[in-house]
């Protein structure tokens, strides 16, 4: 699992505000996953985090990725083609990209939202883990712009 991440993002504070991200994270780890949650803001730029900071915003929240990862040059971002905060991928445990897109199906900062959207995440996970193909395997990302350097 990669997880794109801007702490200042409204859209990540919608899913980290109530929960859903951390029960997601959670869920994935526990059925044997590794989640990374990855920070491609550029030093500077809104939502960049030195390491105390990213420590202190996992504890804050109660996140529950694996590891959180600093990427200030874009160079993770960009070779995924990572747009948004939170944009999500699932690469099963032969390397294969199963899933990229946006957490959910419903495109808004609104939490009251989440519990009708589709949580693409989980979905895609529990039919990989079935031995099915994925149902939807891409998603239009949505959320702030990842904020890449120069």
């Amino acid at each position: 699992m990669l997880e794109w991440n801007n702490p200042e993002c409204p859209f990540v504070k919608k899913h980290y505000g109530v929960g859903n991200m951390q029960k997601q994270q959670g869920d994935a780890i526990a059925s044997g996953a590794i989640w990374l949650t990855v920070n491609s803001g550029s030093p500077g730029k809104q939502g960049q985090l030195d390491a105390s900071a990213a420590n202190a915003y996992i504890a804050e929240t109660n996140a529950k990725p694996s590891a959180y990862l600093f990427d200030p040059d874009g160079k993770v971002g960009h070779a995924y083609g990572a747009r948004t905060t939170p944009h999500l991928y699932v690469i099963d445990g032969q390397g294969n990209l199963r899933y990229a897109g946006g957490i959910d199906s419903i495109a808004s900062a609104d939490k009251s939202d989440i519990a009708e959207a589709t949580q693409f995440v989980p979905q895609a996970l529990a039919e990989i883990a079935a031995g099915k193909d994925v149902s939807t395997s891409k998603s239009e990302p949505y959320g702030c712009s990842v904020k890449y350097g120069g």
